[in-house]
């Protein structure tokens, strides 16, 4: 099945694209790491059934240099022993921020005291950006039912020049 939607072929839509790239840009070159970044990444486009998301952020997790192992354990990181505090910290977030009608306090004190203890502010500003961002995204790419397989590392650079 083919997308819905072309969101680089409507003017307001690659306008809008171009816009969302930017903002994700700031948060790339933010002092999060970029591994924990894909790993957000990763985490919650799992929840939210984003194959494009899942099939991007493992590419790209991939093509930085992370492991077979730590990107196969993602979706069960609370029974794997790959990920630093930091990490959990960052997923755990990315997981209760995703899932906000889950609970009725959204994200708990007990996250975000962890997030807290892990992060400085540079480090949870950009944290809780992305957990925002990438759940956007996940949104866009579902609506327009962009399925995953077809991402090539760097492929929208052009595109969003």
């Amino acid at each position: 099945m083919d997308a819905r939607f072309d969101m680089f072929a409507d003017e307001t839509a690659t306008r809008f694209a171009k816009r969302f790239a930017n903002a994700a840009l700031v948060i790339h070159q933010s002092s999060l790491p970029r591994s924990t970044q894909e790993l957000v990444s990763l985490r919650a486009s799992q929840i939210n059934g984003c194959g494009w998301c899942v099939d991007m952020h493992t590419k790209d997790a991939a093509a930085a240099g992370e492991t077979s192992v730590r990107l196969n354990l993602v979706a069960a990181w609370r029974e794997s022993t790959v990920f630093t505090e930091a990490e959990r910290a960052a997923l755990a977030l990315a997981e209760e921020g995703t899932r906000l009608a889950d609970a009725h306090d959204g994200v708990s004190d007990e996250t975000w005291a962890e997030v807290r203890k892990h992060y400085d502010d540079e480090g949870i500003g950009a944290l809780v950006a992305l957990v925002a961002l990438i759940n956007a995204a996940n949104r866009l790419a579902v609506i327009v039912r962009q399925k995953g397989g077809s991402y090539e590392p760097g492929m929208f650079a052009a595109a969003l020049d």
